[in-house]
């Protein structure tokens, strides 16, 4: 197991080095300017980018940026900040998007959870019908419908929750955008809870479970839901790296100084700032390589067949 894990780990790297390769490449290539042009004469843009090393060749700059980012230096931005330390603006944005994102998933989580085994558990009737219900709606409205929808009701009609984003109150204005972020996870985890629990519940172990007199809670904890699991933390993974990264619309226009606000900044701001476009597209790959290895890891942990088979693959 642990060969397997550090070829893992080792291709979890490899897998980054050549995404930031690819990345560092694109952005060498886009067109554009990636000064405010009319904020900068001609002259002041050439001394920018002299002192930026940008008339380096392309494999001078790429090497040099690898070996600042090992000292954890994503570079300056070009039009956003005033030409701050990118990892400086990275930490305050990182940590909004993290916070709200991590309570969107656990709140996503649970109550998916709790809608997903409800309805397996009463398949075919009227609670079945309902969780499936909410489940599609969560899936059909966007979230930052729904953002707009909860600002209207609890921050406009009844103002008990700031309309706008306030980092002096930060919890409380984290409600509405984490319950906005997690109408889709919850979704989504009810669907394949349910959908994977009826499937288990059909299978021949758990008939085998039940003649031997097992039933109930201890049927549903021992048997279905931790091979129903599996699938479930797969899906989980994708919408974790999106939650802990920000939705863009939603941060947007909650007015949330996170990863997702910064993105569309980068982008749509008076010129395309390449290295914010640059450092958020690392930030976004290592986020999704680090959470896809951590589910692979925790298959073995849910299922001690994986464990098995990935000692056989190492001999």
């Amino acid at each position: 197991m642990t060969k397997y894990v550090l070829k893992r780990i080792g291709l979890a790297v490899l897998t980054l080095f050549i995404i930031t390769l690819v990345l560092f490449l694109l952005v060498r290539i886009m067109p554009g300017n990636p000064f405010p042009s009319e904020r900068m004469s001609a002259e002041q843009i050439a001394l920018k980018r002299q002192e930026m090393g940008l008339d380096d060749p392309v494999v001078v700059q790429f090497f040099r940026y690898i070996v600042n980012l090992f000292h954890g230096d994503f570079g300056k931005g070009t039009s956003l900040y005033y030409g701050a330390p990118i990892t400086t603006v990275l930490t305050t944005c990182i940590s909004n998007s993290f916070k709200i994102g991590g309570i969107a998933i656990v709140l996503g989580s649970l109550v998916g959870l709790v809608l997903g085994i409800t309805a397996a558990l009463h398949k075919g009737r009227f609670l079945d019908g309902l969780c499936t219900v909410l489940s599609i709606l969560g899936v059909c409205v966007p979230s930052y419908v729904f953002l707009i929808f909860l600002q209207y009701t609890f921050s406009f009609k009844i103002p008990f929750f700031p309309y706008f984003f306030d980092p002096s109150r930060f919890l409380f204005s984290s409600v509405i955008p984490a319950i906005s972020l997690s109408l889709f996870t919850m979704s989504t985890i009810a669907r394949f809870t349910r959908n994977e629990m009826v499937e288990v519940f059909d299978s021949d172990y758990v008939r085998l479970a039940e003649s031997k007199g097992m039933y109930g809670r201890s049927l549903v904890m021992k048997h279905v839901l931790r091979n129903a699991l599996i699938p479930i933390v797969t899906v989980l993974a994708p919408l974790v790296v999106d939650l802990l990264t920000g939705a863009l619309v939603v941060e947007k226009i909650y007015g949330i100084n996170g990863i997702g606000k910064l993105m569309v900044d980068a982008i749509a701001g008076e010129g395309i700032d390449y290295n914010y476009v640059l450092a958020l597209g690392i930030l976004y790959s290592a986020l999704y390589i680090g959470i896809m290895l951590i589910v692979d890891l925790l298959y073995g942990v849910l299922d001690p067949r994986i464990r098995v088979s990935a000692k056989g693959g190492d001999d």
